[in-house]
This record gives structure tokens, sequence and C-alpha cells, in this order.
């Protein structure tokens, strides 16, 4: 198993030719002996490095999530540091100007397979750049850590475009990011000069931890492998007044509110019988973030059959118990959200505000999960196309 960056480095002249280079990176844009390729590229003499691109959380993943990041300089190589991750969503883009020194822009990034995590939107976002200026998009390919098979989710209704959907593909939607730069090139129009260097090696039914390629935390608040797995799912709990667990060792992983009865919130999940997982009633202080320092009681998540597990339709399924078991106390959140403030952040996790109505109507699980689940025609039809392995 060899990633897209291992690829590009055996022949750097093949990919790149004489480009002037650009590069969006984090902490996970490292090679198998995981050296960053800042330093692979900076050094190599048939690579022209110019400046980099980092992401949310920056380009070497200190700033927790929705917080800024400027700009600076790369204190080993002195190349040049551009924020994609500022206070507006026109920030999230580098400009004209910022692209007018290089050739192409390399992309290489490890995703988690959800599309919330804003890395791919990041990614989009500077094809569409590079579509207007004429520079060349050349996606290093990684992994979907949580393989390439099991799809869950719905679409994303127009009007609620955001960082943490900007086109309508399912929230797992089992692609790897130079898949969906394929998708997002052609089903929806970017146009750019693309090109995918591909894994090599991998299949679709392989976990990450299968692949044998080291883990290296993607954000502050993914730390494993079984973090990226439940994530899907809970976080859909940023868009309510829950508690996904950040501040604490298991991010995504806990959930509570100090307002729950932990054995009852247990008792109602367990009555779902929903496949592959079992909860455990538990409490948390989180250190910070939602209820910090206040004790929380909740549950954990144990996933014991990964294949089975259905981690978008689990975090259905504790909206429901939650409007169920504390209908006072549960509600949505109204702060803004990745840039929006005009609609609540739920509907733009879900794309679908009828799935927030369903469960404020107190509708079953069945019928939510029917619900969150529509709109997916665009990516039904044009997925196959961009399917590399």
């Amino acid at each position: 198993m060899r990633t897209g960056l291992e690829l590009l480095l055996d022949d750097p002249r093949r990919w790149l030719g004489g480009a002037r280079v650009g590069l969006i990176a984090n902490p996970t844009t490292v090679d198998r002996a995981l050296v960053h390729a800042v330093d692979l590229l900076h050094r190599h003499p048939d690579v022209d490095l110019r400046a980099l691109f980092g992401p949310e959380h920056g380009i070497r993943g200190a700033a927790q999530a929705m917080e800024q990041v400027g700009d600076g300089t790369d204190p080993i190589t002195g190349l040049p540091e551009v924020s994609l991750y500022g206070p507006t969503f026109e920030s999230l883009s580098p400009t004209r100007e910022q692209l007018s020194g290089v050739d192409a822009l390399i992309f290489d990034i490890q995703d988690v397979g959800a599309r919330y995590y804003t890395y791919a939107a990041t990614m989009a976002l500077c094809m569409r750049v590079a579509a207007g200026c004429g520079v060349r998009m050349i996606v290093l390919d990684r992994p979907n850590p949580l393989g390439g098979e099991q799809i869950e989710g719905g679409g994303l209704e127009p009007g609620l475009e955001n960082f943490c959907a900007l086109y309508p593909v399912p929230q797992r939607h089992a692609m790897t990011v130079g898949e969906l730069a394929l998708l997002y090139n052609s089903a929806f129009g970017i146009g750019c000069d693309l090109q995918v260097v591909p894994c090599e090696g991998w299949r679709r039914d392989q976990y990450y931890d299968q692949t044998g390629l080291p883990w290296v935390m993607p954000s502050p608040n993914m730390p494993t492998i079984d973090t990226a797995i439940v994530y899907p799912g809970m976080c859909l709990l940023e868009g309510t007044n829950l508690s996904e667990a950040r501040g604490t060792t298991r991010p995504f992983e806990l959930f509570g509110a100090p307002f729950f009865d932990s054995r009852r919130l247990v008792d109602e999940l367990h009555d779902y019988n929903l496949p592959g997982v079992r909860f455990r009633p538990c409490s948390f202080t989180p250190t910070f973030e939602k209820f910090a320092g206040r004790r929380c009681a909740g549950a954990q998540i144990h996933v014991t059959d990964r294949r089975a597990f259905r981690s978008y339709e689990t975090g259905l399924a504790i909206l429901v118990a939650a409007r169920k078991l504390s209908p006072g106390d549960f509600t949505w959140r109204t702060e803004p959200y990745e840039y929006r403030a005009d609609v609540p952040a739920i509907d733009l996790l879900t794309g679908i505000p009828e799935v927030r109505e369903a469960i404020d109507d107190g509708a079953d699980l069945a019928t939510v999960i029917d619900v969150a689940g529509r709109g997916t025609e665009i990516f039904d039809r044009e997925r196959g196309a961009a399917v590399l392995y």
C-alpha cells in the first residue's frame, strides 16, 4: 500500500514537469516513515516548491475546531504559509494573487470519509480558483479510513451549501479525496485541469488500520481510527447542545449532557437494536468546549462490528432519544456554525431541514432515517465514473 505522495516522489517530473508548486498540507502530509512532504518536496532536486497553504487547524495542526489560523512563514524552509481558514467564507479560498507564483497546486491531506470534514471542501474551493486562473490541480490520493464500500446519509438541499457540505454527497461517502476531486470536477462542474496521483495497492474493503500506514491525527479531536469510525454520525451533535466530548480523551465516542440519566439513555438506545454497537452508561467532565468543567451524564459508544455498524443512523438515533427523554432540555444549536448564521447548524449537517422537523415532531427512528437518506440522486448516478479502485 503506497500513497499518492510516495508515487509522486518516485518520479516528480512525470507529474510536475518543471512547474512551480504550491502545497496544501497539514500534519498528515507525511510518507510512511513520517517525514513531512514539505521537507521531502523542498529538498528534492526535481521539485520547485514555492508556497504552502494550510486548511482548518493549520499546517501544523495546532488550532482547535473553528479557530482562525493566520498566515506565516515555515520556520524550517522559509516558505510563505497562506492560511485557508480565516475569519470569512472568502478566506477559505486562495486568491488569484496568492496563486500567481505557482503553476500547479498539490493537495495532500488525509480525509476521514465524512462529508462534514472540511479538508475536502478546502480542496474543492482551491479547485474552483485554480480553474479560473489556469493553475493545475494535483491531488495526491490517500485511502478512505472507513473503507470504500459502506455509504450512509443523504444529500443537500439547494441553499444549504456550507463549508461542511459544498455538494450533495452522503455524510459517509465511501470515496477517497482523489475520487471526490474527480466527482466534484465533473458532476458538479468545477472543470479545472485536474490530475489525481492514485494510491497503489489499496482495496475498498480495507479500513485504515489494515493498510500498514501510520495513523497521524488529521485534526486535534480525531485521535484514532476508532474516532473516525463513529464520526459520520456523531458529528451531528455539533448541531445540538449535547456534548460530543471535545475536551476529553475520547471525543465523539463519548457523548452526554448534565441533564441526562445515563441508564435511561442507554436503555432507550439499546431498544433501537442498532447493528454492530453497544452503549455503556458513563459520566465525564469536559475540560473545554460545551459544559467545560461540568459533569455530563451520557454514554460511550462501543463498536462491536465495524462492518455492520451504521454510524450516521446511530447519530440520528441519539438525537431521537435525546428529544424523547429530555424534551425540555435538549435543544438545537443557535450560534453561527461554519460561517453561517441564517439557518440552524443541524440543517447544515444533515442537509435536509425535514430531519430536524421530524425529530421535533416525535417521529420514530425509522421515519427519521428515511427522511435523512433522501437527495442522493446525482451522487448515485455519477459516483461510478469517479471511482478509481
